[in-house]
């Protein structure tokens, strides 16, 4: 029988990481399966792009596995189960479980209200392509109308920055203003913090720091110091959060529900399970937890393939680096911030801005975008046949 590799989620990492399984290990013996909600394949690093009016490719992922042998199930993961080695899934057609032999936990993270009320009620946010063609209906519905609309970004973070100004560039008759709970920029070096500040005055952005968003209504915000700031469009970007799925399983977790894993991306309860991307705990190579984000998806997803190729087939698992560089940040399309840091993940003082980080941050998206889109290009074309088999269940080192 086939040894099943079961990859929840077809995002960065998991498309990428069931691309390069389907070209290292050979059909004859390995069953590889992609659960996924959505036909297409997100470019959630694009997302405030399409919310602000943008047209992004989203391809299919039929044609990004065509021909690689993986077999795609568009269904909504709704619990796993390690012990039995089951994942319940839901689709139209009533849903059922799948069972597998290795499990790759890439669902990612979704937006986090923190508990603030009205969040979940009124706000918009752009962590899935269904969420930022919501908000991009309301900006062409305020663009319509008479009069500027006003919307206001809670949250000053990367996701906050792009999506301020984003649409304060492709929709310059809107008002827009960015909440930053402390000041803008903290994460920046001084020269990027300016650069930042000129771009926001540049762009007519309204910048209120120090501000704490107590409570979301359908028309306004209420602040911490009772301040009421009026909106049309609340959009939260104010952190990440993963799904309890895993948590509910009985996989170790973190207080805020990403599964630990030790150095080659598996879990440290279950070892036939592994994780990639958002939802995974992983140490970089600093000492520090990886940050969610693309890069960080790369690496870990990397970590994991040279893990499960390693231990299905035998062979000695390399370590791939687990690095966190720096930040790009896209300030609308002709304008950019290209921040490095240091070994303590402190800023650099030299910074790159304008147009030549716009362009280096578009060739980084565009690459990602082309490396999911073809999993299987440029890797070995030699499939290697798994080491031993048990029934359904390969031999490996616990």
């Amino acid at each position: 029988m086939k040894h099943r590799i079961v990859v929840l989620g077809a995002g960065y990492a998991g498309a990428y990481v069931a691309g390069t399984l389907a070209r290292r290990l050979s059909p004859a013996d390995t069953e590889i399966t992609v659960v996924n909600a959505e036909p297409d394949f997100v470019q959630r690093l694009r997302l405030h792009q399409l919310a602000a009016g943008q047209e992004i490719e989203a391809p299919r992922l039929a044609d990004v596995f065509e021909g690689t042998g993986i077999r795609l199930r568009l269904a909504r993961v709704t619990a796993v189960d390690p012990e039995r080695q089951v994942v319940a899934v839901a689709d139209p057609d009533g849903g059922g479980e799948l069972g597998y032999d290795t499990l790759l936990y890439a669902l990612g993270s979704h937006v986090a209200d923190h508990g603030v009320p009205g969040v979940a009620e009124h706000a918009f946010h752009v962590t899935s392509r269904p969420a930022a063609l919501r908000l991009r209906e309301r900006l062409d519905g305020l663009s319509r109308r008479d009069g500027a609309g006003s919307v206001l970004v809670v949250g000053d973070g990367l996701t906050g920055i792009e999506t301020a100004t984003e649409i304060a560039e492709s929709r310059p008759g809107l008002s827009v203003a960015l909440v930053a709970r402390g000041e803008l920029g903290t994460s920046l070096s001084a020269g990027a913090r300016g650069h930042l500040r000129q771009a926001c005055d540049r762009l007519g952005i309204t910048v209120l720091e120090h501000t704490s968003v107590e409570t979301v209504e359908a028309t306004r915000v209420l602040c911490a110091d009772g301040t009421a700031l009026a909106s049309d469009a609340t959009v939260w970007t104010a952190g990440f959060a993963v799904d309890p799925i895993a948590a509910a399983g009985g996989l170790e977790v973190t207080e805020d529900g990403r599964i630990v894993v030790d150095r080659t991306m598996r879990s440290v309860s279950h070892p036939n399970v592994y994780a990639v991307g958002d939802s995974v705990y992983a140490v970089g190579d600093d000492g520090r937890p990886m940050p969610m984000s693309c890069a960080s998806a790369g690496y870990t997803g990397m970590q994991a393939t040279a893990a499960i190729v390693g231990h299905l087939t035998g062979r000695k698992i390399s370590h791939t680096k687990l690095e966190y560089h720096g930040n790009h940040i896209s300030l609308g399309r002709r304008d950019g911030i290209l921040q490095m840091v240091d070994g303590e993940a402190q800023a650099k003082p030299k910074y790159v801005g304008g147009r030549r980080a716009a362009r280096i941050k578009a060739g980084i998206l565009n690459l990602s975008l082309w490396t999911t889109s073809h999993p299987t290009f440029g890797l070995p074309r030699r499939k290697r046949h798994i080491a031993a088999q048990d029934g359904v269940a390969v031999k490996v080192a616990v």
